[in-house]
């Protein structure tokens, strides 16, 4: 038999433990009752063997939110000792224990809307949403992070809250260059929309408010032809514009051209009132009118002598 052979059935083959180190229970107990609060010790549960004389005992755990939890507390015995010594003494979980979710980092964690009043929301000096919004010859190119003069100040990392408003403490650039003109006409922006974060926005706005939706797939007409949608500027308006509708659901967000809601412009116009028809003159009939009403036409029966003619009216 080869030494491999007998190397891997000795792996195979359960080791026992040590007599006396499986027996020394108590010490055990007692180790885990010193280190956990009285009460939260419970019953025996298994013993691990770790070694050579070098076992583990566990211990139910009955802290509150601690389910499934064990106190393990391993103890050892030296070559040809009688006496077990205790080793260490920690909480850990078991195969059905209730563990606390994966720690995420906070950008990941954020989601739209948990932004309140006074949070500070840095951004990745390499977030693939942005890129440089100006460039020259004493720029970056466009595809760079950031200038020299914006990395000197920012780290989105570790971003620090400065008093005062931030334009305060916004370095001047060089007089003459193309950075200082666009601040004077005011189109000077350190960062604007890459084609990624171009992208990423259509995208959530599409979910929102886009033709797939089932307002639009149950509406008379798209929003493309309504007379509510305001247009936006940049290439995003090719796609997108703004509902004023007040009565739409939309009011007030992004929506795609293709979107569409019961409130179209033109899906249903109110009709005008009807007029009423012209009089018609029958013009072949004469109608005989008398000047003085008849005799009998009263209620009551004229005396004799009544009614002649006076000869006046």
């Amino acid at each position: 038999m080869s030494a491999a052979t007998t190397r891997s059935r000795t792996q195979r083959t359960p080791r026992t433990p040590d007599r006396l180190c499986a027996e020394a229970v108590g010490l055990a107990r007692a180790a885990a009752e010193e280190a956990a609060a009285p009460g939260v010790v419970g019953e025996h549960v298994d013993v691990v063997v770790e070694g050579d004389r070098v076992v583990t005992h566990l211990f139910e755990c009955k802290e509150p939110g601690y389910r499934g939890w064990r106190w393990a507390v391993t103890v050892a015995r030296a070559s040809r000792a009688k006496v077990v010594t205790l080793d260490e003494t920690v909480l850990l979980p078991g195969s059905d224990a209730l563990l606390a979710p994966e720690w995420v980092p906070w950008s990941e964690r954020l989601r739209p809307g948990d932004m309140g009043p006074g949070d500070l929301l840095p951004t990745d000096a390499e977030d693939l949403r942005l890129e440089p919004g100006y460039s020259g010859e004493d720029e970056p190119p466009p595809n760079s992070i950031l200038s020299e003069e914006m990395a000197e100040r920012v780290e989105a990392e570790d971003a620090e809250v400065t008093a005062g408003p931030p334009a305060e403490f916004t370095v001047a650039p060089a007089r003459g260059s193309l950075a200082s003109i666009a601040d004077e006409l005011g189109l000077r922006r350190a960062r604007v929309l890459s084609r990624y974060g171009l992208h990423t926005a259509a995208d959530r706005w599409e979910e929102g408010f886009g033709p797939k939706t089932p307002m639009a797939q149950a509406a008379p007409a798209p929003c493309v032809s309504c007379g509510f949608l305001v247009p936006i500027g940049g290439s995003l308006g090719q796609a997108f514009g703004v509902c004023a509708n007040e009565f739409g659901p939309a009011d007030g967000h992004v929506v795609s051209l293709a979107y569409g809601c019961g409130g179209h412009s033109e899906a249903a116009v109110m009709p005008k009132p009807p007029r009423p028809a012209p009089p018609v003159l029958d013009e072949t009939r004469v109608d005989v009118l008398p000047l003085r009403p008849a005799p009998d036409s009263g209620s009551v029966t004229p005396a004799a002598g009544v009614g002649e003619d006076l000869g006046h009216s």
